[in-house]
């Protein structure tokens, strides 16, 4: 079961194919893409492309990242897997991994940093 694989990532700023970097965003419990795009016009990169996957119903996985994995799946390893996509779609489409950023907050960092130990 994947929750979040039919969520649409938002965009904001360059086009991808034009973009010096690309910056995937993920949200926090209870946001949207919406909100952690807000942030991207303090960055003042107009030649980055931003992303920003979305949760179902706004949360990646229901309880603390501290609490045993099993309980937050299928939340985790579809919010993984939707990481995984942004990534891949990048890469295949040219663009190169050392200018691809991963940003989160709360559970989106939570998230970013899990798929980076699994993704050195």
């Amino acid at each position: 079961m994947e929750p979040h694989g039919s969520q649409p990532a938002q965009s904001f700023g360059a086009d991808i194919a034009t973009a010096d970097a690309a910056i995937i965003m993920i949200h926090g419990r209870g946001a949207s893409p919406r909100d952690i795009l807000s942030l991207a016009p303090a960055f003042n990169r107009p030649t980055f492309a931003c992303l920003a996957p979305a949760a179902a119903g706004g949360t990646w996985y229901p309880f603390s990242f501290m609490s045993p994995r099993t309980q937050n799946e299928p939340g985790i390893s579809s919010g993984l897997s939707v990481i995984e996509a942004l990534v891949t779609g990048l890469l295949s489409s040219g663009f190169p991994s050392h200018k691809i950023v991963l940003l989160g907050f709360s559970q989106g960092a939570c998230l970013a940093l899990e798929f980076c130990v699994r993704h050195p």
